[in-house]
């Protein structure tokens, strides 16, 4: 038996796995496996393949973090502001007080009567028409016990109070006539400075409105002068029936005569006091006339709002019931003030404000006594200005103090100081800063400073 093993049999020979390779001797077997003797071998071809896609992960690993760092930066940039934007115009300014308020008759007439007797029943009625010396009421005088020399005396007396009032009436006829003439030669100047182009047309308005006011003032006087006339001879017919001597009225059919008690003016009956038949002492209140087309408005404003509306102040009347609105003119503001409470528990001084309505009477023919109207008492006008919304505006800070607007310029909000004259509850005077036709942000937002960038939002 041979003790003798093939070559091909001994380990780590590759004979026997691989058919068809060349053999190999043992030295070469033993060199392999004691090592590199010799110089290095050379690197394979796969080497470089490797380094090669290590650096492009490296690549894209960069390129996603630049990616994400774009991305935070662009989600955390400063958005534009988006905000509502107006246009700075031109045209009419007015600023105005409002006030609720309520009209009033101009004269009021309380009948009473002139002496002691027996009142016929007065079948005249709230709302009936009566005329200028229309017989109202009519009274039997009573039989005095003992006629004195006092009431005589008293009766006289009256009679010339009564006649003194009415010269003072007389006298003021005279000066409502002076008055209105002075008016008309004014409206007349005004109106023709006005075609030359001296004076604004609010100027020759506020004429116009002037001599219509001094005519209603001129009516108004020869009315009282009436009403003091017709006094006159009530206190005249009195004395005589206190005297004894009969009453200026239609007989009655015996003595003592019925006393006729007739209206002063030709209007309509307020207020029936006295109805039913009896006896009535001297000086009893028996009925209240007035003239309803002759209305005034009595507005009680604030003290402070007061003295922005001297007499000859515009009026405009709004919410009375009507169509349209009606004009009016402030002819007196009292002089003594009052103390209201308020709805919300506070103490207020206000004062009452006479306006007169200038409107054609058939316009607010529907109105009546104590009617509920609004007003809006001008105190500033003006034709053509500048002029923004009033939310545009807010105050400026220390040290600059005054008001400011933000405009708009290039996607960007620039802060500009201006000058207001006056301002509405809607609009604002500017008379300089901003020029007509530049974009203002309305309600700027607390963000809003000036050169942030803003975006204008569709409304």
């Amino acid at each position: 038996m041979n003790d003798k093993t093939p070559d091909n049999d001994l380990p780590g020979s590759e004979a026997a796995s691989t058919p068809g390779a060349p053999r190999s001797t043992g030295f070469a077997d033993a060199a392999k496996l004691a090592g590199p003797t010799g110089p290095a071998p050379a690197r394979t071809p796969a080497a470089p393949r490797v380094g090669w896609k290590k650096r492009l992960r490296w690549l894209m690993a960069a390129l996603a973090m630049l990616a994400l760092g774009a991305a935070l930066a662009w989600a955390f940039a400063p958005r534009p502001v988006e905000v509502e934007v107006a246009t700075v115009t031109e045209g009419p300014f007015e600023s105005a007080i409002e006030e609720d308020a309520q009209t009033r008759l101009r004269d009021r007439y309380l009948l009473s009567a002139p002496l002691a007797g027996r009142l016929d029943r007065i079948v005249l009625r709230e709302g009936d028409v009566v005329r200028a010396d229309e017989r109202v009421a009519t009274i039997t005088p009573a039989l005095p016990s003992m006629v004195d020399e006092r009431a005589r005396r008293e009766q006289q007396l009256r009679v010339e109070v009564t006649e003194a009032a009415a010269q003072r009436a007389a006298a003021r006829v005279g000066v409502a006539r002076v008055a209105l003439q002075r008016a008309r030669s004014e409206a007349a100047r005004t109106e023709e400075l006005a075609r030359q182009g001296f004076v604004s047309p609010n100027r020759l308005e506020t004429d116009r409105l002037a001599a219509a006011a001094s005519l209603g003032e001129l009516d108004a006087a020869e009315q009282e002068r009436h009403v003091a006339s017709h006094e006159v001879e009530l206190a005249r017919a009195a004395l005589i029936a206190a005297s004894g001597g009969g009453a200026a009225g239609p007989a009655g059919g015996g003595s003592p005569r019925r006393f006729a008690l007739s209206s002063p003016i030709a209007g309509q009956v307020l207020r029936v006091a006295q109805t039913s038949e009896g006896s009535v002492a001297l000086g009893t209140p028996l009925l209240e006339i007035g003239d309803t087309a002759r209305l005034e408005i009595v507005a009680e404003l604030l003290t402070t709002d007061a003295l922005q509306a001297p007499p000859g102040s515009r009026v405009v009347i709004e919410r009375w019931g009507g169509p349209g609105l009606l004009a009016g003119r402030v002819r007196r503001v009292e002089p003594a003030a009052f103390t209201k409470v308020s709805a919300l528990g506070v103490e207020e001084q206000r004062v009452r404000v006479v306006i007169d309505l200038l409107s054609p009477p058939e316009a607010w023919r529907a109105l009546g006594d104590g009617y509920r109207v609004g007003v809006r008492v001008v105190t500033v006008s003006a034709e053509k200005v500048l002029k923004l919304p009033v939310g545009a505006l807010f105050p400026q800070r220390a040290p600059q103090g005054g008001m400011a607007v933000f405009v708009l310029e290039g996607g960007r909000a620039r802060l500009r100081p201006v000058d207001m004259a006056a301002r509405n509850a809607s609009e604002a005077w500017i008379r300089g800063g901003v020029t007509a036709g530049a974009e203002v942000i309305v309600y700027p937002a607390a963000s809003v400073r000036d050169g942030a960038r803003v975006k204008p939002r569709k409304v």
